[in-house]
């Protein structure tokens, strides 16, 4: 018995944004290394790539990731 079923068919209002075909698709239809989401809206998957920028723009200029190099010590 699989631990996981694969869900085939998508739950109403469940939007994705296909990475590999650049399109939006009402429920799981592409594999899900292919995709972001879920998305409530469809406008929400239609500006995924821009959410993901806005995203990695953050993550990259957030000072908590980015420590500021130790001082050398003296043995």
């Amino acid at each position: 018995m699989a631990l996981f079923k694969k869900r085939t068919v998508g739950k109403p209002g469940e939007w994705y944004y296909c990475l590999q075909h650049k399109k939006v698709e009402e429920g799981p239809e592409c594999p899900a290394k292919d995709r972001f989401g879920p998305y409530a809206s469809r406008t929400e998957a239609t500006q995924a790539m821009e959410t993901a920028r806005e995203r990695n723009l953050e993550w990259e200029t957030d000072p908590r990731w980015h420590d500021a190099p130790s001082p050398p010590t003296e043995d």
